[in-house]
């Protein structure tokens, strides 16, 4: 599956090797030749980016603003696509997105999501339950580091620490 994920990852590659070639010592008419083909490639994955989530540059733009409101950013995770794994990773680690928001991008599939909503300031404590239980990773270890998990939470998620550290450094 080809998540915005990996097509941005592919076109940021792209305009660096186009920068790579423009302070290369080419010919110029390998240069253009080389450089026309690079700026149709970054095209293509634009326009694929655009396709998984309409302006979706624009998007990104404004969760990258320190002027977003949470609502803004509620309603651009409620819009987005699930495969659009870019956007929604910004969205769970932004410092404005709201304890709802988090709340509801917990369930989502991709594992950096759910890290960056496990350990998030804003997340709230039912969110961070949640999030403890889950048995595809070791979330709960980040939960447990949180300062809106409750205290008898986090004394039982330390508590299986405790039992999951070797014997010498337990002495």
């Amino acid at each position: 599956m080809r998540t915005s994920q990996i097509v941005f990852g592919e076109r940021q590659h792209l305009l660096r090797v186009l920068d790579s070639l423009e302070r290369s010592a080419i010919t110029r008419m390998r240069l253009q030749q080389e450089g026309r083909v690079l700026e149709e490639l970054i095209h293509a994955r634009t326009l694929e980016l655009n396709t998984i989530n309409r302006q979706w540059d624009h998007k990104i733009a404004a969760v990258l603003s320190h002027e977003i409101k949470p609502e803004q950013l509620d309603q651009l995770a409620k819009q987005a696509p699930k495969t659009d794994f870019y956007l929604l990773r910004l969205i769970s680690e932004h410092p404005r997105t709201s304890a709802k928001t988090l709340g509801r991008l917990a369930r989502h599939g991709y594992a950096a999501i759910r890290e960056n909503i496990a350990r998030h300031p804003n997340t709230d404590a039912a969110t961070l339950l949640r999030l403890s239980k889950d048995r595809s990773m070791p979330l709960w270890y980040l939960v447990a580091f949180n300062p809106n998990t409750p205290a008898s939470l986090r004394a039982k998620l330390q508590e299986r620490m405790r039992k999951m550290a070797p014997a010498s450094q337990a002495q």
